[in-house]
């Protein structure tokens, strides 16, 4: 590992604080963070309040609800909706505004689902994708710096098929050097299916997705992911993103992003 995605900060009030690094920059704004650290920061204190509960993570759900500076936040983490079968789990990031109150930038919820057995009925909608040679990166992408600087994005050649497919593997701790899960490692990837199936080029249009919503059938192992996504472009300037989401293993969940999409 490279670094991290965030420093922790001595707590004070309510909830734990975060100083960013230069690795939660994004390509569209260097004054913001990219999602996916927000989205992978989120997750972990999720996954650290459930710890023993006996669920695990089905779905994660992130909304961005404003920009989110490269400045300290502050973070919370609460139960929504309790229970031993199902569970709703939510945290969110805030962020002060220039001496006014600080206002919540970003938000997970995740529904949390008791584990059983169900291992001789297991199956995948689809085969496992193998990696092959790294096809160039968009220069877009390639020279943007930041959260880019602290991911390994490796395209793949997929000339003739229907939707673009991209191998990464984040080189960057979540905060400092603590432990981090493969649910994590994914979290910390996973908004870049905006950016593999884009139909439209980066130079004329930003599309900036305004969620992540990344539902999981199996929990994924180790630290090196692929999507397979495919954007769709609507008449009057809203897009979606859906992504299958794959480990070295085989299929793992799905992914959607609504876009915003506008001309420079």
């Amino acid at each position: 590992m490279i670094g991290c995605f965030y420093r922790r900060l001595p707590a004070e009030g309510d909830g734990p604080a975060f100083s960013p690094t230069d690795y939660t920059r994004s390509n569209w704004n260097p004054e913001l963070q990219h999602g996916s650290p927000a989205l992978a920061l989120l997750t972990k204190l999720i996954e650290e309040l459930s710890a023993g509960s006996g669920l695990r993570i089905g779905r994660l759900s992130l909304d961005i609800l404003g920009a989110i500076p490269v400045t300290p936040i502050r973070a919370r983490v609460w139960v929504e909706r309790p229970g031993s079968r199902v569970c709703m789990i939510a945290a969110e990031m805030s962020a002060d505004r220039d001496g006014r109150p600080a206002r919540a930038v970003a938000r997970v919820t995740a529904w949390l689902l008791a584990v059983t057995d169900t291992a001789d009925v297991a199956s995948d909608r689809y085969p496992p994708l193998v990696e092959g040679p790294a096809e160039p990166l968009l220069a877009a992408f390639a020279d943007a710096g930041g959260y880019f600087d602290a991911i390994n994005w490796r395209p793949q050649n997929t000339e003739g098929q229907s939707a673009a497919v991209s191998w990464f593997s984040s080189l960057a701790h979540i905060v400092d050097t603590e432990p981090t899960s493969a649910v994590q490692r994914l979290a910390a990837i996973v908004d870049c299916a905006n950016g593999v199936g884009a139909v439209l080029d980066p130079n004329r249009f930003v599309f900036m997705n305004t969620d992540t919503v990344v539902h999981l059938h199996r929990l994924p192992a180790g630290n090196d992911f692929a999507l397979r996504a495919r954007a769709s472009v609507g008449p009057d300037g809203v897009g979606v993103t859906t992504a299958e989401v794959f480990d070295r293993a085989g299929l793992v969940g799905t992914s959607a992003q609504t876009l915003l999409i506008q001309r420079r």
